[in-house]
């Protein structure tokens, strides 16, 4: 049964009924609304911690998904659910995956710029600074690119940019 059939609240049923009627009405192709299927389903199960699910549902709907710009919101999710198991590398790949198709996708580069962060404190522990002082300053980079975007969001960045004196900008946008 798909998970679209199983949802048991309210809110649920009543987004499901207005997603299938979405689909029925717009006027694209059958993969494009099967693609949409399979990436809602994804969603449903990742927000139930079903991460094995999901991943089968992106990965189908990234089969069937021609359009860029969905796509890199199927691969950014999948960067999350690899974030969430702590396999980084994979994460980044997807995230940067998603970033080429959609170069506009803030929330990528602010996860991405997560990751770097981590492996700079990483680093930093085992004691090699310099090395680093290198992830920081990626880290740093891919913040701004995501806090001109969402100049609004990412204030703990914002903060960590200016007292690292990574940013000299107080606006950024």
């Amino acid at each position: 049964m798909p998970r679209t059939q199983r949802n048991d609240n309210f809110i649920d049923k009543t987004f499901t009924v207005m997603a299938d009627l979405i689909l029925k009405l717009l006027p694209t192709n059958q993969a494009a609304k099967e693609a949409f299927a399979y990436y809602r389903d994804g969603m449903s199960a990742q927000a139930d911690g079903e991460y094995a699910e999901a991943m089968k549902n992106y990965e189908e709907a990234l089969r069937l998904e021609q359009d860029p710009y969905d796509r890199s919101y199927i691969l950014y999710n999948v960067g999350l659910i690899y974030t969430s198991n702590g396999d980084h590398d994979k994460a980044l790949e997807s995230y940067h995956e998603a970033l080429e198709l959609n170069p506009r996708l803030p929330q990528a580069l602010n996860n991405v710029a997560v990751i770097y962060h981590f492996k700079g404190d990483e680093t930093k522990e085992q004691g090699d600074l310099e090395a680093a002082e290198e992830w920081f300053d990626k880290a740093a980079e891919y913040w701004k690119r995501a806090i001109r975007l969402a100049p609004n969001n990412y204030i703990e960045a914002q903060n960590w940019l200016k007292t690292t004196g990574r940013s000299k900008m107080d606006i950024f946008f």
